[in-house]
C-alpha cells in the first residue's frame, strides 16, 4: 500500500489478496489492536528496515530451538548433582567419620581378644571398600565438575558462532541471493557441529 501526496490529497494504492490472507491479516490487527492499514505499513517498514526475507523463519527458530535444548541440558546436570552427588558426598563423608571413630575405639581395646580383632579386619576391609567406592565418587564429582567447566567454555562459543552469524544474517539485503543465506546457514551448522 503505497501513499503519495499531492496538494494535501492523499491517493491509496491498492493491494488484491484473497479470502485467507484477508483472514490471516484481520486477525493481526485484532491481536495488535490496530486497524489493517497501519499494520500494513508496519509490516511493511519492519522488512524494509530488517532487510529480512519474509519466507526465511529459519534464524529464529534456529536460535530458539538451540537455546531450549542447551537449557535443558544445563537443568538436567544441576538436578542430579543436588538430588545424587551431593548427598551422597555428604554421606559417604559421614561414614568415613563413624568408621574412624569406631577404629580408634577398637584399637584402644586389649588386642588380645580375638572377636575385637576379627571386628577390626571386618572393618578395614569394609573401610577399604567404602574408601574405593569413594574414590569413585571423587572421580564422578571431578568428571561433572570438568563438564560444568566446559559447559561454560561451550556456552561461549555458541554465543560466538550466533553473533556472527545473525551479524552476517543482518548484513544480508532483500536482494541477497538465497544461495548465499543457505551457505551461511550451512556454514553455522557445520560449527555448530564442531562443539
Amino acid at each position: 500500500m503505497e501513499t503519495r501526496k499531492t496538494d494535501n490529497i492523499k491517493l491509496l494504492r491498492t493491494i488484491k489478496y484473497d479470502t485467507a490472507t484477508a483472514q490471516k491479516m484481520e486477525e493481526i490487527a485484532l491481536k495488535l489492536g490496530r486497524p489493517q492499514r497501519v499494520v500494513f505499513a508496519q509490516m511493511v517498514d519492519y522488512f524494509h528496515r530488517s532487510k529480512k526475507d519474509p519466507l526465511d523463519v529459519n534464524d529464529e527458530l534456529l536460535k530458539n530451538t538451540l537455546l531450549k535444548q542447551h537449557k535443558d541440558y544445563i537443568g538436567f546436570i544441576r538436578t542430579q548433582e543436588n538430588e545424587m552427588l551431593i548427598p551422597i558426598k555428604r554421606e559417604v563423608d559421614r561414614m568415613n567419620r563413624n568408621q574412624k571413630a569406631i577404629m580408634e575405639h577398637f584399637g584402644s581395646i586389649d588386642l588380645h581378644n580375638r572377636a575385637v580383632l576379627q571386628a577390626d579386619r571386618e572393618l578395614l576391609s569394609g573401610q577399604k571398600v567404602h574408601n574405593d567406592i569413594l574414590r569413585q565418587i571423587a572421580g564422578s564429582l571431578d568428571g561433572i565438575s570438568d563438564k560444568m567447566a566446559g559447559r561454560e567454555a561451550m556456552k561461549e562459543m555458541f554465543h560466538y558462532i550466533l553473533d556472527s552469524y545473525v551479524q552476517k544474517r543482518e548484513s544480508f539485503g532483500m536482494m541477497t541471493p538465497a544461495r548465499e543465506k543457505e551457505e551461511l546457514l550451512n556454514r553455522t551448522r557445520k560449527q555448530i557441529d564442531l562443539l
